[in-house]
């Protein structure tokens, strides 16, 4: 990728000269998600287009860990909030699950994208998560391969300690994570025959997160939380 030169999206473009006050010849880090961090540097192409020249790479391209967050979908300003933190937290695929009581019915998934974007730049991560469409939780199950643990957030589990509970799914000293799902339901929580189903899924593990009734977006970080220190890439 040295030497190459990349044109600036136009929204790109407005954020660097106009929010950041970036000049001709300044350095940015850019990354795709593909080929890791690159140092590149700033050109003007016309009144408001830019370009950028790509020069040297700065970092190698990680390996995300394989953490599907499964979610019910959730109102603009805490969904903004919950993508954000599920990409800081590693999730490499976001997709929202919709249930009997699911109180919102449409997700806008370039908005998802967007989050996700702003997330990974913040935050130096070189990985953007999958953004899927929005499945019923029938589907979701029935699509589902069974060697992907799927860790189900459950205030009725029956181990209370959620580092107890997950601690029995850990692979073995050195091995590398196994595939995870980590699903969290609806506020007003899973219709009964829904759990049932759940609850037949092979390969899962329920999860309490405390004695404490937990709002959604809260639920996703500490449920990603607790997964990755346990089962996932910070052991």
């Amino acid at each position: 990728m040295s030497g190459h030169t990349l044109e600036v999206d136009p929204a790109q473009a407005n954020y660097l000269r106009n929010v950041l006050r970036l000049k001709a010849g300044a350095t940015v880090l850019v990354f795709n998600g593909r080929d890791g961090e690159w140092r590149a540097t700033l050109a003007d192409r016309g009144k408001r287009a830019l370009s950028l020249t790509v020069n040297e790479q700065t970092r190698a391209q990680t390996t995300p860990l394989d953490l599907h967050y499964l979610f019910a979908p959730l109102k603009h300003a805490r969904l903004d909030y919950m993508v954000q933190k599920a990409v800081e937290m590693g999730a490499s695929r976001l997709q929202s699950v919709l249930t009997r009581h699911t109180q919102v019915a449409r997700i806008n998934l370039e908005r998802m994208r967007t989050n996700a974007i702003e997330a990974a730049e913040q935050c130096g991560i070189l990985t953007l998560p999958e953004i899927a469409p929005p499945v019923s939780l029938e589907h979701m199950l029935a699509e589902r391969k069974p060697e992907r643990l799927l860790i189900f957030c459950d205030e009725a589990a029956e181990v209370k300690d959620p580092l107890a509970a997950l601690a029995a799914a850990r692979p073995a000293a050195g091995s590398a994570p196994p595939p995870l799902a980590v699903l969290i339901g609806p506020e007003g929580g899973f219709a009964e025959d829904e759990r049932a189903s759940l609850l037949r899924a092979p390969n899962l593990v329920r999860l309490a997160l405390g004695p404490r009734i937990l709002r959604a977006d809260t639920a996703a970080v500490a449920a990603l939380a607790l997964v990755s220190a346990v089962l996932g890439d910070w052991r």
